[in-house]
Order: structure tokens, then sequence, then C-alpha cells
């Protein structure tokens, strides 16, 4: 295995490590609920940029101020080091959209209260558009991630 190979396998092997301690977190915040549906917090529920830049989910306090927070804390390196570039944006963009792709699906997987069996458009209302039995934003991130980790290398 090259170094860079090795170094693609520690970050995504990294990236799935936190996706699956924040799944974790937020099931013990929401419970069955999920997308704050029981949340103490303010929610959007429609609006024309939703369903252009949020796949037509509710705008919520609770992802106002959760999804902010995830971008700077993996943009920290940068901010400690000043050793920013193009590449390193587009490494850390990928691993952003997989974190989210693999904190999403973990929280069903893991979840006492839905599991794999209830990973299904019937049972997740607040994931709107469905294609070969995924939200479409997991295949369009998997995709837009994996390009900018290859450019990134």
């Amino acid at each position: 295995m090259t170094w860079q190979g090795l170094q693609l396998a520690l970050t995504v092997g990294y990236v799935l490590v936190l996706a699956y301690i924040f799944a974790k977190v937020e099931i013990h915040i929401e419970g069955d609920a999920g997308w704050a549906a029981n949340l103490p917090t303010w929610r959007i529920e429609s609006h024309w940029l939703l369903d252009i830049l949020w796949g037509g989910r509710a705008m919520t306090g609770y992802h106002a101020w959760v999804f902010p927070f995830i971008a700077l804390s993996f943009h920290g390196p940068i901010f400690f080091t000043a050793a920013g570039s193009w590449q390193m944006e587009a490494r850390i963009i990928a691993a952003i959209m997989l974190f989210w792709i693999a904190e999403d699906f973990l929280w069903f997987v893991i979840n006492p209260a839905f599991g794999l069996r209830r990973f299904r458009a019937r049972f997740v209302p607040w994931h709107k558009h469905w294609v070969c039995g995924a939200p479409v934003d997991y295949w369009i991130f998997s995709c837009a991630s994996a390009a900018l980790f290859a450019y990134s290398y």
C-alpha cells in the first residue's frame, strides 16, 4: 500500500469512528424520533430553499447549530496549523460528506428503535427522496466525496 493509500484508509477509518460516536450521541438525544422531531427547537417545515438545499427536510434549530459545529470541527487542523490548500479543503469537504452519510446510516443501524429492518422510506419521512433503497443524498454525497478524495490525493 502506498503512503497516500494508507493516509486515505486512516482518514476514512477515523471519519467512520467519529460518525459512530456522533450517531450514538444523537440516538441518546433523539431516541426514536429522528430529525429532531421531539426536541424543543424551532422548525421550518417547508420552504423552496429547503427543497433545493436540504433535500426537502425541515430546518431545525438543532441542525442549524450542529452542522456548522461539525464543519468547523473538521476544519480545526487548518486553523491550528495555518497549512491550508485547495487539496486539503477538498479532503475536508469529502470527509464531512462521508461523516454525514455514515452518521445518518449508523443512526438507523444502531438505534434500538429502528435497526436496518426499518431503514425504508415508509419509516423515515424526513428523507423525502429515495433511490435504490437509500436516500438520494447518500448517492449524491458518496459520489461527490469520492471525487473530492480522489482530487485531494
